[in-house]
Parts: structure tokens; C-alpha cells; sequence
């Protein structure tokens, strides 16, 4: 068996020059794509490091991106809606067709994608910036990035045209990706090392604010106990539920009362429960303390007692909040878990909570760690319930709320990025989990 698999190995990478061309022409070609895309994402980061000069003349197209919404933006609502679509159908329709046509065989074929991977790449920068002092760049990664392409396919093994094809078919997505993602969060990690102004370089001091000054540091402490009260009450609370009516009379009904909060937005929720916790020094209006007060209780303002009532409040709105989905989501779980098992758990002699502990609850797992982490995630990036109930105030800030309030109440653009890094931080292991165990599951099946 060893002497059969060395032999397949030195037929394949083998001593003869066929194996080391083989080698080489796959070295050659990573190195050349690997030196050509650093190349490509120097350029870039040169070309928007300048900066735009504003006295500089218009390039050979003669307008921009800015310049066509502020050309609609001066116009009627009921023209703007059809300009719109037919410049998008435009840009579909070119797209697809060079998906159609392009990756053919022939040397018409091949001039097409030659002249699309060069001039797409240099009309879409020079769009979007539309200045002499970026054309040169804009030339440079046009050709570097044809180039590239081509070189990339005339190596590929599926044919001509195939990784133009494919190219074409994700830009669409990985341009979405790197302005929406990608750059806005390489953008604010380096705003975070900067001042509130974003021009003096203050290293570390914006997150030493996060950990040390009142606003910051509650807004840490007070998101950690939403990531662990909300999600464990929720998916609890949501569980036992679900076991309980499950197959009962009138589940559905039963089923609807409790998913209703879900509809409901946590703009509006928020308002419902500021007025249940409402506080008045007459005649109290909100129902928990009409409660208290009937039971011969002092009103209690809820929403501004301190340390840490006020952010319980408002976790127990998000948990009412997020009960239904929960309980959906576990039920059909429970649904699907093979009635044999059960069955034979009990002629076992296996109790209820036993058949619970041991069949239901494993049959679940996958879908108790959707849930708990959908939660978390939402419980990290909570910002409605807390803007509406309290504004903040009395130390119930959490970051997402900190963040933004950061940037558009105190114009601390420093602050606010490095909230976000912070915030980023806490979902990522949660992220990197839910991803080891979809491949887990993947393994499985």
C-alpha cells in the first residue's frame, strides 16, 4: 500500500519536468496574483488618502455618482421613481449580458471580456471620483485588475471565460460587502485611535474612556447583564412554554397570545411598558404602581432607580419582547423530535422530567443554540427600548445607545468608534460559534 501511494505521488507532483512545469505554473501564478492584488489595494488606499481636489477639472466623463442624485434630487417624486429603475435596469441588463456572451469561445468573445474587466473597473472609480488627481490611479488598478483577471483565467482549468463569469456573477455582492462592511468597519477600528475631531492620533485613550468615564463604563457593564439576563430568561421562559402546550387544546391560540410581542416593534413596546412603569407623585397612572400603591406601597420610579433596577426594567420589556420567538422556534424543535424515543424512554420506566432532560432537550440542542445566540445578538445591539423608556439617563445606557449618542449628541467621533470596536468584540466570539457548530451540523449530516 505505501510503495502504491508513493508511486501515485511522484506521478502526480513527480521527479519528470511535466510534474515540476505543473509545480511551477501554480507557483507562478499565486505569486503573480498575490503581488498584483497588493499592488491594486496600495493604489486604492494612495488614491483616497489624497483626497479630492476641488479645483481640479472634471474628468472625461464629465459627472459623478453625486452629481446624478443631485440632478434627481431636483426633481418630482413621480419622475425620480422611474429614473431610478431604468438606470438599475441598465446596469442589470449590461451585466447580464456580458454573462451571457462574454465567456464564449471566439476571439470576438475574447476582445469583449478584455475590454469589460479594463473599462468597467475604470468607469465605475471614475464615477465615483471624478477628479484629475485620481485618474492616474484609477488607470493603474483598471489594468492591474483586467489584467489579473485575465491571467487568472487563462490559467484556470474550466476553460475561457469561466472565472470571468464567475466574477461578474459576485461583484455585484462583494461590492455591497466592501462598501457596507468591510470599509465602514476598517474606517471606524482606525477612527477609534483618533480624537472627537478625527484628526489628532490619541492611541488608546478612547477605550480607556469607555472602561473609566460613568457613561462609558456603564454602558460596558449594563450590555454584559442584557447579554446574560435577556437571552437565558427568553429561551427559558420561551422552552417551558412550548413543552407545555405542546399538543395541547387550543395551542395555536395559545401559541398567538404569546408571539403577538413579537410583532410589535421596540419603539413600540417601549411605550407600552413606560407606561406601565409610569411614576407620578399623585394619582398613579402606571399599572405596576397602582399595584404597589393599592397594596398600601410607596410609588416606585422604576425607570430612574439606581444601580442596575432600571436596566433590570428594561430587560424584562425585551425578554416579553423576544418570549414568542423562543417559543416558536422550540416548538416546532420539539415537534420534530422522533416520537419513538420518547416512547421508548417511558416503557423504560423514565419520568416525565427525565424524558425532558434526556430525549427532548439533546433532540434540540441545534436549535436552543439559534436561539439563545439570535437573542444575545439582539441583546447586544439593543438601542430602541433604551432611547425611548429612559434616554440613558440614571446610568441604563448600553452601548449600542452610547454609541450613537456618542456620535450625534456630543459629536465625539472618537468615543463612538471605539464603542462600536467594543460592541464589535462582544458579538464576535458569539459569531465564531454559531459558525463551528452550522459545520459541526454540516459533518453530521
Amino acid at each position: 500500500m505505501s510503495q502504491l501511494t508513493a508511486e501515485t505521488t511522484s506521478t502526480e507532483a513527480g521527479p519528470g519536468p511535466k510534474g515540476r512545469r505543473r509545480a511551477y505554473s501554480r507557483r507562478t501564478t499565486a505569486f503573480v496574483l498575490l503581488v498584483g492584488a497588493i499592488l491594486i489595494v496600495a493604489l486604492f488606499l494612495f488614491m483616497i488618502m489624497q483626497g479630492p481636489n476641488p479645483n481640479a477639472l472634471a474628468v472625461s466623463l464629465g459627472f459623478s455618482l453625486n452629481s446624478f442624485f443631485v440632478w434627481i434630487g431636483g426633481l418630482g417624486p413621480i419622475v425620480q421613481i422611474p429614473i431610478v429603475v431604468v438606470a438599475f435596469a441598465i446596469v442589470v441588463g449590461i451585466v447580464l449580458l456580458l454573462i451571457e456572451y462574454a465567456p464564449r469561445s471566439g476571439r470576438g468573445y475574447f476582445w469583449l471580456r478584455l475590454a469589460a474587466s479594463l473599462l468597467i473597473p475604470f468607469l465605475a472609480f471614475m464615477v465615483l471620483r471624478p477628479y484629475q488627481n485620481a485618474a492616474i490611479y484609477i488607470m493603474a488598478i483598471s489594468l492591474l485588475a483586467g489584467g489579473l483577471l485575465f491571467f487568472a483565467d487563462y490559467r484556470s482549468r474550466q476553460g475561457a471565460g469561466y472565472l470571468f463569469q464567475l466574477v461578474l456573477f459576485l461583484a455585484p455582492a462583494l461590492v455591497m460587502v466592501l462598501t457596507g462592511l468591510i470599509y465602514p468597519a476598517i474606517a471606524t477600528f482606525v477612527q477609534s485611535f483618533f480624537d472627537k475631531t478625527g484628526t489628532s492620533f490619541v492611541g488608546l485613550e478612547n477605550y480607556g474612556w469607555v472602561f473609566t468615564n460613568p457613561e462609558g463604563f456603564w454602558s460596558v457593564i449594563n450590555t454584559l447583564i442584557w447579554a446574560l439576563l435577556a437571552p437565558t430568561f427568553s429561551t427559558a421562559i420561551g422552552l417551558v412554554y412550548a413543552v407545555f402546550i405542546d399538543r395541547a387544546r387550543g395551542e395555536k391560540y395559545l401559541k398567538v397570545l404569546v408571539f403577538m410581542p413579537v410583532a410589535i416593534s421596540f419603539v413600540g413596546a417601549g411605550i407600552i411598558w413606560k407606561f406601565v412603569y409610569d411614576y407620578r407623585q399623585g394619582q398613579q397612572i402606571g399599572l405596576l404602581n397602582a399595584i404597589v400603591v393599592a397594596l398600601g406601597g410607596q410609588p416606585v420610579p422604576w425607570l430612574d432607580t439606581t444601580p442596575l433596577v432600571n436596566t433590570i426594567m428594561l430587560v424584562i420589556v425585551f425578554i416579553w419582547t423576544q418570549t414568542g420567538f423562543a417559543m416558536v422556534i422550540l416548538s416546532a424543535a420539539i415537534k420534530a423530535v422522533p416520537t419513538e424515543q420518547t416512547e421508548a424512554a417511558q416503557l423504560d420506566g423514565a419520568s416525565a422530567f427525565q424524558r425532558f432532560t434526556n430525549v427532548t432537550v439533546p433532540g434540540i440542542r441545534s436549535s436552543l443554540i439559534v436561539v439563545l445566540t439570535t437573542i444575545t445578538i439582539a441583546s447586544l445591539k439593543v438601542y430602541d427600548l433604551v432611547a425611548v423608556m429612559t434616554g440613558g439617563r440614571s446610568n441604563s445606557s448600553v452601548l449600542g445607545f452610547e454609541m450613537v449618542n456618542q456620535q450625534q449628541r456630543f459629536q465625539s467621533y472618537g468615543h463612538s468608534a471605539a464603542l462600536a470596536v467594543v460592541l464589535f468584540l462582544f458579538v464576535l466570539p458569539l459569531i465564531i460559534y454559531n459558525v463551528r457548530q452550522m459545520r459541526k451540523q454540516r459533518e453530521v449530516r
